[in-house]
């Protein structure tokens, strides 16, 4: 049997909870086009998202380590999918619409600069004059603006859900601007799902580089409260392998038990709370999908030791501080002499600011793109 769209959107209506985002009741896209014959929108949206040039470039962007650093650690692609397959997990389990939130997910980190946070760090200072830049925003000028695809439109014209999450994207560590996006209501119950997603994810995946790397030993996490009677017991089982899978228990036990705890809590939040339309979930005053009261705390303690033994080591310090150099030296040669911008981005400033023009242009390099770019500027026997 052939589903078609129609049919796909009657199984949502079936199989969904009454708090979902139905595909049907999509708010739509900025430029109308005509409906697909076996997707939903968002399944359309998750596609333009996989096939755009900024969601392959996340294969070479950093999360902390750069990519010449180990073949191992984590990059802004990995983590993106690592964040789909948690979130697709959790709103099968509550059900709101999986399509939505998995969409979201992978989008979340298209507007990531290479050498991760640091790179956003600095791009935001020397745009302070200009408007500043943040990875949410960027993210949204991106599938809206900058990926040139289609021949009727700019950007990717996803519809207002999709963009509406990736905005009000918010974790400890980012804080979105949600601009035209509804500023008095919550980000849709997919969208606040793929936020937990996102932070499940960076933490226990950091913990696994920041183990990988060396930084500390599987018997320092002992100190943490997150080191329970079910972390204690995959440790247990494992305690007869190797290193590499016993780490790999340890680190798989600890998603799980974030998982299982966030699918409880959601859905008590959601029984308590009455929601009844995805609308419900937008006006109430706190997030529906969210940690126990415990779970928060240790996560919150596991932030602070991630910080103290990863983010602030001297290694990372030292790679942060490269990072740097690299984008302000080429900012500023850029704005010096734009000429030395391709034709691609020279184009844009018959309708863009200069600098907004060279932001654009450093967000979207990867980072061996922007370390070859370095060379090609600066030492002067590199071929330009």
């Amino acid at each position: 049997m052939i589903r078609t769209r129609q049919q796909l959107q009657a199984l949502e209506d079936q199989s969904l909870a009454p708090y979902a985002v139905r595909s049907r009741e999509s708010r739509g896209r900025r430029y109308p086009e005509e409906e697909d014959q076996f997707r939903t929108p968002f399944q359309r949206d998750r596609d333009r998202v996989v096939h755009s040039k900024a969601f392959r470039r996340l294969e070479y962007k950093t999360q902390v380590f750069v990519f010449h650093e180990g073949d191992h650690y984590r990059t802004r692609l990995t983590h993106t999918m690592e964040l789909a397959g948690i979130s697709q997990t959790i709103a099968r389990s509550v059900g709101v619409n999986e399509d939505l939130t998995v969409t979201i997910g992978l989008a979340h980190d298209l507007g990531h600069p290479p050498f991760g946070h640091a790179g956003e760090r600095v791009l935001h200072e020397l745009m302070a004059e200009f408007g500043g830049f943040e990875h949410n925003k960027q993210s949204l000028r991106i599938i809206d603006h900058l990926e040139w695809r289609y021949p009727d439109f700019p950007g990717l014209n996803l519809t207002w859900e999709t963009r509406e999450g990736i905005v009000k994207h918010s974790t400890p560590y980012d804080i979105p601007d949600t601009g035209d996006f509804e500023t008095g209501t919550r980000a849709s119950g997919e969208a606040q799902i793929a936020n937990v997603a996102d932070e499940i994810a960076y933490n226990s995946h950091d913990l696994d580089d920041v183990l990988t790397a060396g930084f500390v030993e599987l018997d320092d996490l002992k100190q943490l409260d997150i080191w329970d009677d079910a972390i204690q017991k995959a440790a247990r089982k494992a305690a007869h392998l190797d290193e590499t899978r016993r780490k790999y228990q340890i680190i798989r036990a600890l998603i799980n038990q974030q998982i299982t705890d966030v699918i409880h809590t959601t859905h008590a939040n959601l029984i308590q709370s009455h929601a009844n339309s995805a609308e419900d979930v937008r006006n109430l005053p706190e997030n529906v999908v969210a940690y126990s009261e415990s779970m928060m705390r240790k996560n919150q303690q596991l932030r602070e030791f991630l910080r103290t033994h990863f983010y602030e080591h001297f290694r990372v310090a030292r790679m942060a501080r490269k990072a740097r150099r690299f984008i302000v030296d080429l900012f500023e040669e850029y704005r010096t002499d734009p000429r030395q911008l391709p034709p691609s981005a020279q184009r844009h400033l018959e309708t863009e600011p200069l600098e907004r023009v060279i932001c654009d242009y450093i967000a979207g390099m990867t980072d061996r793109y922007a370390l070859d770019e370095h060379k090609k500027l600066f030492e002067p026997y590199e071929r330009v």
